[in-house]
């Protein structure tokens, strides 16, 4: 008898990705997958729920980023934080919750700082509270601890270093 599940009984997204050694990887990028999208139709409906229908998941991130600790941001502060490659995504976004009037700049030299401006804090307290009524308060049903919570993340964070690093071997290929 082996420890190994049934390869029926996998959970995965492509089952191509998950035979040999090393196939409870495909489960986990399954679980990411379903992570991804979830997170990212829970943020365009919590800013939706805040007041704004208009911004996809990477402008929700980077405005969000950007309020983070009242601190004025590069766009490669922005990119570093969020781990984003693309810098042109992210000046995109930028261009765009400008002129929606959520952040302003300020040129130092030749470097531009963003900021939020005060609709854009206030769409971000906004956001916050919707997260607190429907998020926050469901998630004490999960029965984890704060503990096991930051565990979880550490592991995350940990995760994407190993895709960071496969993701820089396969550009050697």
């Amino acid at each position: 008898m082996t420890n190994q599940p049934d390869p029926k009984r996998r959970i995965v997204s492509s089952r191509h990705l998950a035979e040999g050694a090393g196939w409870e990887a495909s489960e986990i990028e399954y679980g990411m997958i379903i992570a991804y999208n979830a997170f990212s139709r829970w943020m365009t409906r919590c800013m939706s729920a805040a007041g704004n229908t208009n911004l996809t998941p990477l402008e929700i991130l980077v405005l969000h980023n950007t309020n983070h600790r009242e601190r004025d941001k590069r766009l490669n502060d922005i990119c570093f934080v969020l781990n984003i490659e693309d810098t042109h995504t992210v000046n995109y976004a930028l261009r765009k919750l400008l002129k929606m009037e959520l952040l302003s700049t300020e040129k130092r030299g030749k470097e531009v700082f963003y900021s939020t401006s005060e609709a854009g804090a206030k769409l971000c307290e906004a956001y916050r509270k919707v997260r607190e009524r429907c998020f926050l308060d469901g998630l004490s049903r999960l029965d984890m601890t704060g503990e096991e919570m930051r565990e979880m993340a550490a592991s995350l964070r940990a995760l994407s270093g190993q895709y960071d690093q496969a993701s820089r071997a396969a550009a050697s290929l």
